[in-house]
């Protein structure tokens, strides 16, 4: 994320994944989908903070799970957040194949 680069961003994910991501109601399947969705999220330039994790490692799969922050300097906004990724080991690199996150439903 940290790159603004969309494309290096897709690289992170399998060719077969799922994006449910916090900012559109829309799934994204395939990498061109993603990079859509990650070329506007980068606009706003955003940073963020893991507020809380917990990860599990399996054979050959992973999970991380938790809540995060994001800051958005191009707007001033920021989104408090709750996350799952899914990660499947490719024999060179972890990999997401899944990916849900969505803004928390209750505010402070």
């Amino acid at each position: 994320m940290q790159t603004g680069d969309p494309h290096k961003i897709v690289a992170h994910y399998a060719e077969r994944s799922i994006l449910l991501p916090t900012l559109s109601n829309k799934p994204r399947l395939t990498p061109a989908e993603n990079e859509d969705y990650f070329h506007h999220f980068v606009e706003n330039r955003p940073s963020g903070k893991t507020d809380l994790r917990i990860v599990e490692i399996g054979c050959n799969t992973a999970v991380d799970a938790g809540l995060y922050t994001f800051a958005f300097a191009k707007t001033g906004a920021a989104v408090s957040g709750r996350y799952s990724y899914t990660y499947r080991w490719d024999g060179s690199k972890w990999l997401i194949t899944s990916h849900h996150s969505s803004a928390m439903p209750e505010k402070k």
